[in-house]
């Protein structure tokens, strides 16, 4: 008898300091939502849920898509949304197994991996490294049990990508523990310094199989060394105004700009305009910046249509209560460039072969900036959100985008020189701008002098 699998996705990474509200309707964006066409939307491409239909399709088993929600990082989910997905995950399990269903069967996890990378070019492989682990399992060749810790450490994202330290040192450990079979899977989480919650830390998790006392070992031996390299984790600010001049000051290009304090992975509004006004402040040229999500502008741009001069107070339309920012926008005049839906496939290493939906989208030419306005919000992972409305991105002196690490998948490789921009939003990496009541105390880097005892460690 074929095995049967309901492979589903809930994808959302909640920033409590975001003013953006998460209905279902933000959980459609990668298409259809459940059955057929989710199948056909993730199949092949370099995802979780491609991963998992990958694993699936390989072992000549017989799946469904009750849920494929996958809604970019934003405030909190709403109830309905959440109920809604829930309910149709679950619905679909009951029709396929002969059992009851509990809570603790629903809330459970048999397996747990994360991604090896940041930015996240491995979504597939992660899933096909779980999905082997659970097919092992269910041919009795393995019996996962897992074991799980953390630090008390809250981190800047900024400093979690594995290609630089102090988190390669953490991540390396846990590869080689898992590619050398010592345990079944190994891996490591920065934590997300955006959510105020009192789960806030640095955090790894082992599957193991049968016994758990190797990756017990494993387990401390990463948190210990997290916790001695702790101060690698610090994020040090710098004044806007000093980046972009050092920007300025560099010969040749790109000159790749990220603003990381206002991108759409993290949860940002992407329609905050201090970076771009800085640059403009300093006299930038050649230079092309976006997407600004403003929606509205994009509907004046439309309506002018291409070859038009418009004046636009482009971007800040939605104000940031929790960080004390009013939305500010940036009076601009330019001619419509072009007009696009906003749409293209992902051809770089991240998310490859996905299709990206910005809404209607136009690009404003200023004379010295190229600024892509869209109706939705899209991290700039991906070229496409320059190359297809017209605008290539390698022949620029200067690339602003709003990005934290995403950006390195598809823009470090063309870049000659990276800068990243302290912009004003609620993504910012100075986690001093943040007031936090929810967080679990003592919690470094707030409790400097903290030591660890039994209370703060697991």
């Amino acid at each position: 008898m074929a095995k049967k699998f309901a492979i589903a996705m809930m994808m959302h990474e909640t920033n409590t300091f975001s003013p953006l509200p998460t209905p279902i309707e933000s959980f459609a964006r990668a298409g259809a939502l459940s059955g057929a066409a989710a199948v056909k939307e993730a199949e092949g491409t370099n995802t979780s849920l491609g991963g998992f239909i990958d694993v699936a399709r390989q072992a000549g088993a017989e799946f469904t898509v009750p849920m494929a929600a996958s809604a970019h990082p934003s405030g909190l989910v709403t109830k309905a949304a959440y109920e809604q997905m829930t309910t149709a995950i679950v619905e679909e399990i009951k029709k396929g197994c002969d059992t009851h269903m509990t809570d603790a069967m629903v809330k459970g996890a048999t397996i747990i991996t994360g991604y090896r990378t940041y930015p996240h070019i491995d979504m597939a492989d992660t899933a096909r490294r779980a999905g082997r682990t659970l097919m092992r399992a269910l041919a009795g060749e393995v019996e996962p049990k897992m074991v799980w810790g953390n630090r008390p450490i809250m981190s800047s994202s900024l400093v979690h990508t594995p290609s630089r330290e102090p988190m390669k040192t953490l991540m390396g450990m846990a590869n080689q523990a898992e590619d050398s079979g010592h345990v079944l899977n190994a891996s490591v989480f920065g934590g997300f310094p955006q959510a105020d919650i009192p789960h806030l830390a640095l955090s790894s998790v082992i599957v193991c199989d049968k016994r758990t006392a190797e990756g017990e070992v494993v387990l401390n031996k990463i948190l210990d060394t997290a916790w001695e390299k702790r101060e690698g984790f610090l994020f040090h600010p710098e004044p806007l105004s000093v980046q972009v001049a050092r920007a300025k000051s560099l010969n040749g290009g790109p000159v790749v700009m990220a603003d990381h304090g206002d991108n759409t992975a993290s949860g940002g509004t992407q329609d905050v305009m201090s970076v771009i006004e800085e640059a403009m402040k300093q006299g930038l040229d050649d230079a092309c910046a976006g997407p600004i999500c403003d929606p509205a502008c994009v509907a004046k741009m439309v309506e002018a249509g291409v070859g038009a001069e418009v004046t636009l107070d482009l971007g800040g339309k939605v104000d940031m209560p929790a960080m004390g920012l009013k939305g500010k926008p940036l009076k601009v005049t330019g001619k419509v460039k072009a007009i696009t839906d906003g749409q293209f496939i992902v051809t770089g290493p991240m998310a490859t072969g996905t299709m990206v939906r910005m809404g209607r989208t136009a690009v404003l030419d200023t004379g010295k900036m190229q600024i892509v306005v869209s109706e939705k919000r899209a991290e700039p992972f991906d070229l496409g959100v320059f190359t297809h409305c017209g605008i290539d991105p390698r022949r620029k002196k200067y690339v602003l985008i709003k990005s934290r690490q995403h950006f390195r998948a598809g823009f470090e490789p063309i870049a000659k020189h990276i800068v990243m921009c302290d912009g004003d939003g609620c993504t910012a990496s100075d986690l001093k701008l943040f007031k936090y009541s929810r967080v679990k105390r003592p919690l470094y880097p707030f409790d400097l002098d903290m030591r660890l005892g039994r209370n703060e460690e697991g």
